[in-house]
């Protein structure tokens, strides 16, 4: 008796298949993680969320392209380490079809 045996996918590959799914999710995710850019020691984690974002709609080529960046420049500027212009950063959110937003912060006093 042969069992077949489901082929695994990883975390990642199951975040970007879910991001892509689910338009509302990704804007969450995203505004979440984007928080995390105000933070130097926690910044790499909005890179690698807007980078997850870009994957999951068409992958970095295509949105490197439509933000009329190189592909390596994206991978440098979305990584650990990166640190995007405004420019790159609005380019990279249009190409995924999503814009900066501003909002008062709850905990600033006036």
């Amino acid at each position: 008796m042969s069992k077949k045996i489901k082929a695994a996918i990883s975390h990642h590959e199951s975040e970007v298949a879910e991001l892509r799914a689910d338009r509302e999710l990704a804007v969450e995710y995203l505004k979440a993680a984007m928080e995390s850019l105000d933070d130097p020691d926690d910044r790499a984690a909005g890179l690698l969320a807007l980078r997850t974002i870009a994957e999951a709609y068409g992958g970095l080529g295509v949105v490197a392209a439509e933000a009329g960046i190189s592909r390596e420049s994206l991978y440098r500027t979305l990584s650990a380490k990166g640190n995007p212009t405004l420019k790159t950063l609005l380019a990279v959110l249009k190409a995924v079809g999503m814009k900066l937003s501003v909002e008062p912060d709850r905990h600033a006093t006036a």
